[in-house]
C-alpha cells in the first residue's frame, strides 16, 4: 500500500486503501498524509527504462518503406488510369441524369395533356 493512498478509518481505527473500510464498512476517514509528510516524487531521481530496439528484420524492413516509399504500379500510369476512371464515372452519372431528367419532363407533359383534356 502506497502512503499516497493509505487511509485510517475514523471508526475503528484500520488503516486501508478503499474507499469503504473493510473492517466496519464505514466510509469516514482521513488520509495518512495529513499526519505523515510524503517526500516530493520529483526528489526522487527517476529512472525509466527504455524499451528495447526492435531490430527484427520485418521491423526495419516497415521503417524503410515508410521512409522510402516506392511507386509499385507505375506511377504516372496509374494517374492517367485513375484519371480515365473518374472521367467515365462522372460520363455515365451525367447520361444517368439527363435520362431521369427526360423521363420525368415526360412525365410531366403527359400529366399535363391530361389535365388541359379532361376539362
Amino acid at each position: 500500500m502506497q502512503l499516497r493512498s493509505a487511509r485510517l478509518c475514523l471508526d475503528c481505527d484500520e488503516v486501508h486503501d478503499a474507499q469503504q473500510c473493510p473492517q466496519c464498512a464505514s466510509e469516514s476517514f482521513a488520509f495518512i498524509t495529513r499526519w505523515v509528510p510524503v517526500p516530493d516524487r520529483a526528489e526522487r531521481p527517476q529512472t525509466r527504462t527504455r524499451a528495447p530496439e526492435v531490430s527484427s528484420p520485418e521491423a526495419l524492413g516497415a521503417y524503410r518503406e515508410i521512409l522510402h516509399p516506392e511507386m509499385k504500379s507505375g506511377g504516372k500510369w496509374r494517374t492517367i488510369r485513375r484519371g480515365a476512371m473518374g472521367l467515365a464515372l462522372f460520363g455515365i452519372a451525367g447520361w444517368i441524369w439527363r435520362q431521369n431528367n427526360r423521363a420525368d419532363g415526360a412525365q410531366t407533359t403527359e400529366d399535363e395533356t391530361t389535365n388541359q383534356q379532361g376539362t
